[in-house]
């Protein structure tokens, strides 16, 4: 069996590369496909060091900097990899690794992440965020975002199985697509995080990057205006920075940067981990609970199927329904109350459910059935 991994671009270690890394571990024998190539020398283990096919944007000028500003094209890019070899074609794909060219006799599985999220439902908060909402800019963003979706809709049929990385994201599959998917959750490094047998210290925490819809600020703000007798750390750093420092009151401490050890060890010590971001899947409320931390999060999105809320036998986390400081301040005073439910234990328990071995176990049996049934059609 000759396999393909197509990949939408490598520049980072993120969420989708660690789901990448596992299924590379899967399939280790696989050659793999980008758009674009940038990670240093020290930053391809995950990878396992392979050589990796790139499009012509990778010597395109500024693409190591500039590679978002090559999306029109990226479609384009990717239609253009030959992949006529390959018996097995897995794209791992948040936007355009999906739209390669196969043929009959291929089978195509896609790990989706989701669909294009700024090109669907999510294109009106990318626009307003980007200051892209009005003028000349704007326009020409909307088109293009018209284009990508027309391009996104023909490339599904590409695609013979989805799999999806949450029941959050399967909907959405269905929803823009009009395609069942499974649900194989990413992995999870659990053991990085084995609880520390430490007291809780007087302290809420969250980490994150500092961008618009991990909403940080909204967080700053709950305990600088509603919570002044309560302390919160946040280590993290990015564009809203500055932003986010000027809403902070004496009772926060903004850390910015910081290595693995000194996240880890806040997230052990920590009384919870606040977590206020509609995400897709959401690794960190997770590596919180492998750390025997609780949660406090945003009951929309991925959250609610790696949470467990505090009316079940073995809660690990309190939910609150509005992104708004008085829904997370009454979901806070909740957890004051009624958080000595919330056991360490079942904590470390319920992130147990998300290792990386169990994903390459449920990654392999999936692609292995498929790939029979397919060569028995055939």
């Amino acid at each position: 069996m000759r396999i393909a991994i197509i990949h939408d671009w490598l520049v980072t270690y993120a969420g989708a590369e660690r789901v990448l890394e596992q299924i590379l571990k899967v399939y280790p024998e696989a050659d793999l496909f980008s758009t674009v190539d940038f990670l240093d020398e020290g930053e391809r283990d995950f990878i396992l060091n392979k050589s990796v096919n790139t499009s012509f944007i990778q010597k395109w000028p500024k693409a190591k900097s500039k590679y978002r500003n090559y999306l029109p094209l990226m479609p384009l890019a990717v239609e253009q990899f030959d992949l006529s070899e390959y018996d097995l074609i897995i794209s791992s794909s948040h936007a355009v690794a999906k739209g390669v060219i196969t043929g009959p006799d291929q089978l195509h599985i896609c790990m989706c992440y989701s669909p294009i999220r700024y090109a669907w439902d999510l294109q009106h908060q990318y626009l307003r965020e980007s200051g892209l909402d009005k003028g000349l800019k704007g326009w020409l963003a909307k088109w293009l975002l018209h284009k990508m979706r027309l391009w996104d809709l023909r490339t599904v049929n590409g695609v013979d199985q989805f799999i999806a990385i949450s029941d959050f994201i399967g909907r959405r599959i269905n929803k823009v697509y009009r395609r069942d998917s499974v649900t194989i959750y990413p992995p999870v490094y659990v053991d990085d995080f084995v609880a520390i047998d430490v007291t809780n210290e007087d302290f809420y925490f969250t980490s994150s990057r500092m961008v618009p819809y991990k909403k940080i600020d909204l967080i700053v703000e709950t305990f600088s205006k509603k919570l002044p007798d309560k302390k919160l750390v946040v280590i993290g750093d990015g564009p809203d920075f500055k932003k986010i420092q000027a809403l902070a009151g004496d009772n926060v401490t903004l850390l910015g940067y910081q290595k693995f050890d000194v996240l880890k060890s806040h997230l052990a010590k920590a009384k919870a981990f606040i977590f206020a971001a509609e995400e897709d899947f959401g690794i960190a409320p997770l590596e919180a609970q492998a750390s025997g931390t609780p949660v406090i999060a945003f009951g929309k999105g991925g959250a609610l199927e790696t949470i467990v809320g505090l009316d079940s036998e073995k809660p690990t986390g309190v939910f609150f329904r509005e992104q708004t400081v008085d829904a997370l301040a009454q979901s806070i005073e909740t957890f004051e109350l009624d958080g000595y439910k919330i056991r360490p234990e079942h904590c470390v328990e319920n992130a147990e459910r998300f290792r990386d071995a169990r994903f390459r176990q449920e990654f392999k049996d999936f692609v292995e059935k498929e790939y029979k049934e397919w060569t028995e059609n055939l």
